[in-house]
């Protein structure tokens, strides 16, 4: 059987914690900064968590993760 492919994106935007769960960062922080407010933004610089629903089609997208 061949070997599985990494999603190439997936990759540069998830990674792996320690328990086994995968962070992310968020999103909105790239452009248009000026009418956010300091504090919106400096919790838009943390990482969050990715959700349960969301977590089987990360797996699938990192086999080897």
């Amino acid at each position: 059987m061949p070997k599985m492919k990494t999603n190439r994106g997936a990759a540069k935007r998830f990674s792996k914690t320690g328990k086994g769960g995968y962070k992310r960062s968020q999103s909105h922080l790239n452009h248009i900064l000026t009418k956010k407010k300091s504090k919106r933004k400096r919790h838009l610089g943390s990482t969050e968590q990715v959700a349960d629903a969301d977590v089987k089609s990360v797996r699938r997208m990192l086999p080897y993760s």
